[in-house]
């Protein structure tokens, strides 16, 4: 499974390659909606792309980009003067009556402070790296759909909960953010042929089994240790993934726009790095034609993921 990638974060590229319009008033309504449900994961790289707005709509999305910033920095502030506080504590016990709950004290605090201050660094940090377009499941990307004949861009979540579905759909199914290609006509049969997207991506990353990456068996007594992969297409190119994605309302409730990546048995250089499934990038001349799916056509579908395009996985040990 696909349980990590780096995107094109930014929705200016895909207006760029491929003509596509935004769909400014989810971009809106998702930003403001995060400062009163902070759990909202959105990429630096997909905020830092209204870091210079030109219209009225981008200018209040840029407001709310740095009105959350401002919440989350005086947190983090906050949680650094309360660790700050419990280490001194901790550090004038130890001075004259040395305990255990005291060193676990300065351990905790000295861990929690570096936290934060890690994390109020790379809030303020302006110069973005390639981590700041890298989602995980739950996180928020630009994907591509095709509404009244037009390519559209709208900001969705990595794991789709399908309309119509409950709320726990999501604990239930946690790795609905991928779709696998033998389940389309089941498990997804309700997106599949209908509602069809694009996920501009550069890498992918994986967790694989350490012994399977080696390509061999465990030895005896041996624990399986777990490695987390990444995966580039050599040559460098961008992939076109092919997603299914859903519009879940409910009374009461945001609407949600969420997607998965569909996958599918892997090339040879990925199964012999220890994984059993890989993404589908399909070509570009196949675009409009995967985003505008015919129903009563799914073999023409299925024809598009066979069609994909083929570069080589390149791995290494993710940083």
């Amino acid at each position: 499974m696909c349980y990590s990638a780096q995107i094109w974060a930014d929705y200016r590229r895909y207006i760029r390659a491929f003509g596509a319009e935004l769909d400014i008033k989810e971009f809106y309504e998702l930003f403001w909606r995060r400062l009163d449900e902070p759990r909202i994961k959105i990429p630096k790289a997909m905020e830092a792309a209204f870091a210079e707005p030109g219209t009225d709509a981008e200018r209040k999305i840029r407001e709310a980009i740095d009105s959350f910033a401002a919440s989350e920095a005086a947190n983090l502030e906050q949680s650094v003067f309360e660790q700050r506080t419990r280490l001194a504590d901790a550090e004038r016990t130890l001075q004259t009556r040395p305990t255990k709950a005291a060193a676990n004290s300065q351990r905790i605090a000295t861990d929690k402070i570096a936290w934060a201050m890690g994390k109020l660094s790379d809030l303020r940090r302006v110069v973005l790296n390639d981590s700041d377009s890298r989602i995980f499941p739950g996180h928020y990307a630009p994907v591509m759909v095709m509404e009244n004949g037009k390519r559209v861009i709208r900001p969705m979540r990595y794991q789709c909960r399908p309309a119509g579905k409950p709320v726990f759909h999501d604990t239930r199914f946690p790795g609905t953010y991928n779709a696998r290609r033998d389940s389309l006509e089941g498990f997804w049969k309700g997106l599949f042929g209908y509602s069809h997207g694009i996920a501009v991506v550069n890498a992918f990353f994986e967790n694989v089994n350490q012994h399977r990456a080696e390509g061999r068996e465990l030895h005896d007594g041996e624990n399986v240790k777990n490695l987390i992969l990444e995966f580039k297409p050599r040559p460098p190119q961008e992939m076109l993934v092919a997603c299914l994605w859903s519009r879940w309302s409910a009374s009461g409730e945001p609407d949600l726009l969420s997607f998965a990546a569909i996958t599918d048995e892997p090339p040879p250089e990925v199964s012999a790095a220890g994984h059993d499934r890989c993404i589908i990038p399909i070509r570009p001349e196949n675009i409009d034609a995967w985003l505008s799916p015919d129903p009563k056509d799914l073999a023409a579908q299925y024809a598009i993921l066979d069609d994909r395009a083929r570069p080589y996985y390149e791995h290494r040990l993710a940083a």
